[in-house]
């Protein structure tokens, strides 16, 4: 049994330690609300090439994506509409490097809509095919694959892509996970 004296002393002193375990509480927060805002980049190379990547495309103005006629249109506001991009790495050369500094070029294929209010997915300006990445340069330069009008799209990809990555180039486009993700950054950015 506890006596009165023990009592009264963790009575008085219960506020000390309700002090106690409310700060801990707070600090905890603080350091999950801290880690929250921070940026963290992927563990994995490929992961960090992907993030880059994305970055790139989304911050580029659309007609650096090297498309021939596509065009936003522009709101009232003259406020550019933001840039939703899903990619896809296919390599990237030199292959044995471990560091995302070391990556030269990154051969991979985008996705990416033009954001415009209220305007759904399924008729917004696409830029999309595959995509080389020169990552030597700041901003890294941004080179698509497009037909001309005397070279075919397939001829023209075999011509920019190592031989490696032309198959996976000619049937390959995003994940579905990509994709998904893609498509609710698409949906808040676009307001709907």
């Amino acid at each position: 049994m506890i006596s009165r004296e023990s009592f009264a002393g963790w009575y008085r002193n219960r506020f000390v330690w309700v002090a106690v375990i409310l700060l801990a509480v707070s600090a905890g927060a603080l350091v999950l609300v801290n880690r929250a805002d921070q940026k963290t980049e992927p563990a994995d190379l490929h992961g960090q090439i992907m993030a880059r990547m994305r970055t790139t495309l989304e911050q580029a103005d659309p007609g650096q994506h090297n498309h021939a006629g596509h065009s936003a249109q522009q709101a009232a506001s003259k406020e550019k509409p933001a840039v939703i991009c899903g990619v896809r790495v296919y390599g990237y050369e030199p292959s044995d490097v471990t560091a995302l500094a070391d990556v030269r070029t990154v051969y991979g294929f985008h996705l990416c809509g033009v954001a415009e209010q209220k305007r759904p997915w399924d008729v917004a300006v696409k830029l999309a095919g595959p995509v080389i990445m020169d990552m030597s340069t700041e901003p890294p330069g941004i080179q698509v694959v497009e037909a001309t009008a005397d070279v075919r799209f397939v001829d023209r990809l075999r011509e920019m892509f190592p031989d490696k990555y032309e198959e996976v180039a000619l049937k390959e486009a995003l994940t579905e996970s990509e994709m998904a993700d893609q498509r609710r950054r698409y949906d808040a950015a676009a307001g709907l």
